[in-house]
């Protein structure tokens, strides 16, 4: 029987754990809530890159790597896919879809930070929904910008940004009344395809606002990709 390391970081990775046995392990970063309801084994922390990864599956005896961790962790699943080859064990990835800009979008991909803020200028009120990310840059903010940020975490912010620390799933309406109360003029987003936050993406089409979405990043090769929980857990009983 196989026995699965299952590398966390998205909500379908943990509807997958939870019909894992407990011969197998839910690993997770330690970033947000960790569950308590599995019957598989748990595991919360870092492994010291590919070759600490190698050492866990040699040492835990595992024969296949599931990586389902979010799209923008490409260190992580660089790291999973390294490991895989070190260890001479199958890697496998859900890959999420990415979002795709429809009829009445105003999309605008982003490399990195610098072309972020070059894409920003014209702006007075962008709402980031990047995550952790722009909390280092908040001494950066232009004299003419009031930034609001979404994230997990409740952190300070300062007299030119306020924190939300909120959790999706995120329901239209909400997201219609938070773009309202602070007047956005553009939404900054990851396209991380998860429909649980898609709706802030729907508000900002009825507004007719920008979007600057920061380009997914290159994920190495694996020896299977499955776009769904379904296809995975199909996978896991052929």
């Amino acid at each position: 029987m196989k026995r699965i390391l299952l590398l966390g970081g998205v909500a379908e990775a943990l509807a997958i754990a939870r019909t894992l046995g407990p011969a197998h392990i839910y690993s997770l970063a330690g970033v947000g809530r960790v569950p308590n309801d599995l019957t598989c084994q748990l595991r919360v922390g870092g492994y010291g890159g590919a070759e600490g990864l190698a050492q866990f599956i040699r040492d835990q005896g595992i024969s296949l790597l599931l990586d389902a961790t979010h799209p923008y962790a490409a260190q992580m699943s660089r790291n999973a896919a390294a490991a895989a080859q070190l260890t001479g064990i199958p890697c496998w990835a859900l890959r999420r879809p990415a979002w795709q800009a429809g009829p009445g979008d105003d999309w605008r991909e982003v490399a990195d930070w610098h072309e972020l803020i070059r894409a920003l200028a014209p702006f007075k009120r962008p709402l980031f929904t990047l995550g952790r990310e722009p909390l280092q840059h908040l001494h950066e903010i232009p004299e003419q910008q009031f930034w609001t940020l979404r994230a997990l975490d409740s952190v300070p912010g300062n007299d030119r940004c306020e924190i939300i620390a909120a959790r999706g799933p995120f329901q239209l309406e909400e997201e219609r009344q938070l773009f309202e109360r602070r007047g956005i003029d553009v939404l900054i987003s990851k396209n991380s395809g998860s429909q649980s936050t898609e709706p802030k993406l729907q508000v900002a089409r009825e507004r007719r606002i920008p979007v600057l979405v920061l380009k997914r990043p290159e994920l190495p090769a694996v020896d299977r990709e499955l776009g769904s929980v379904a296809q995975v857990i199909k996978a896991l009983t052929i």
